[in-house]
């Protein structure tokens, strides 16, 4: 999901409207985009192609996933100064929102390992529509893994698939419609349809909604019945309850947390 010319556009059209004249400033300048507060940093990329858009030149840039303090400069720009101050609002947004995507999940990442060094921490396709590739990026700067990326990259069979089909036909069903290369992640309630899930054929089972205790039993019938499935937890998991999910056992804990509740990290940009 590239930062295109046409998304920028979109992005600016949205902020500047029709008739810009707070903007209208004379002459040239230079800025610089600084953090206010500890975090890692992201969406540096969409924020330079914001200001090079509009024909700013951007002299100088940190990298995503770098770990920023108050005061540090992560970005400095130069150019006409009508086109710096349009490109600003815009830049801002996008690497502050980025920004604590990256901060949550590197968090997030933390806490696991305080108790497992391999579990993964993975996004999940609950984005902001119209940034899902900002967010994702964000999420792979803070050291977690992006899950799929939209609906094709993986099948996922949830409660209303098994509702409608019952867990083995539904299984059946997609791994029929499914390319070989494409795996099936089967949602599951109950631990004891953990190894039902596995047995089926399902590459993934996904524990969802399940308590700390309940995830540690249906990882453990999952590992007696020698299923050769990975095992992720996902439902309601914050920053705060990930050792417990990192302790029972499982390979994955997705969280959408890491973007539809990631507080914008707090940036500020400044000219002269």
């Amino acid at each position: 999901m590239p930062v295109t010319d046409r998304r920028v556009e979109r992005w600016l059209r949205e902020d500047v409207g029709h008739h810009d004249v707070t903007n209208d400033v004379p002459g040239e300048t230079a800025g610089r985009l600084v953090a206010k507060e500890r975090g890692v940093l992201a969406g540096i990329e969409a924020a330079t192609a914001v200001f090079e858009y509009l024909g700013v030149g951007v002299i100088d840039a940190a990298a995503d996933g770098d770990r920023i303090e108050p005061g540090d400069a992560v970005l400095r720009v130069e150019g006409d100064a009508r086109d710096v101050l349009r490109a600003e609002r815009v830049a801002v947004n996008l690497a502050g929102h980025a920004s604590g995507v990256a901060t949550t999940t590197r968090a997030a990442v933390d806490r696991a390992r305080e108790v497992s060094e391999t579990v993964e921490i993975a996004a999940t396709r609950k984005t902001t529509p119209g940034l899902r590739g900002v967010e994702k990026r964000a999420v792979v700067a803070g050291g977690g893994d992006t899950h799929r990326l939209d609906l094709s990259h993986m099948v996922m069979i949830k409660d209303n698939h098994v509702a409608e089909m019952g867990l083995e036909d539904a299984v059946e069903h997609f791994r029929e419609k499914a390319s070989f290369a494409t795996k099936l992640d089967v949602e599951v309630e109950e631990p004891a349809d953990a190894p039902r899930a596995a047995d089926a054929g399902a590459d993934i089972v996904l524990l969802d909604n399940m308590t700390p205790d309940e995830t540690s039993e249906a990882v453990e019938l999952l590992r007696a019945a020698d299923a050769d499935a990975l095992a992720e937890a996902s439902g309601g998991i914050t920053v705060e309850t990930v050792p417990e999910y990192a302790a029972t056992g499982v390979d994955v804990i997705s969280m959408g947390a890491l973007t539809h509740s990631a507080p914008t990290l707090d940036l500020s940009f400044r000219t002269g």
